[in-house]
């Protein structure tokens, strides 16, 4: 049981990153049309699980050219920027909120700060 007092509970749970989630990529790159996306979305899963995100640059010390946005939402350019992954990051948990996947195309015709 933890308590307000164990370490492991909020922004002092020193953890790896949690996906959510990873299935709605699965998903994607299963598809005929995407299939080249699975070695770079399982890369970044790999990547991201293992990081220990804080805040906005200690995900760009991680990658690069990731587009940080405003309320936690993160832009990745997934397979030589075929693609676009859009998360929403809850630092303080450790939690990492898969909100699209797509093309770069179908990226261009989407709100990022609101899917």
């Amino acid at each position: 049981m933890c308590t307000a007092l164990d370490p492991r509970v909020g922004p002092h749970y020193d953890a790896v990153m949690r996906i959510i989630s990873v299935g709605t990529l699965k998903a994607f790159w299963e598809q005929p049309a995407h299939r080249d996306a699975e070695q770079a979305l399982r890369t970044w899963v790999r990547v991201t699980k293992a990081a220990q995100w804080t805040d906005p640059p200690s995900v760009k010390r991680t990658f690069n050219a990731a587009d940080i946005l405003k309320d936690g939402r993160v832009v990745f350019d997934i397979g030589g920027n075929k693609y676009r992954l859009v998360t929403w990051i809850n630092y303080a948990f450790a939690t990492v909120y898969v909100r699209f996947i797509g093309t770069h195309g179908h990226y261009d015709t989407i709100n990022a700060d609101k899917v």
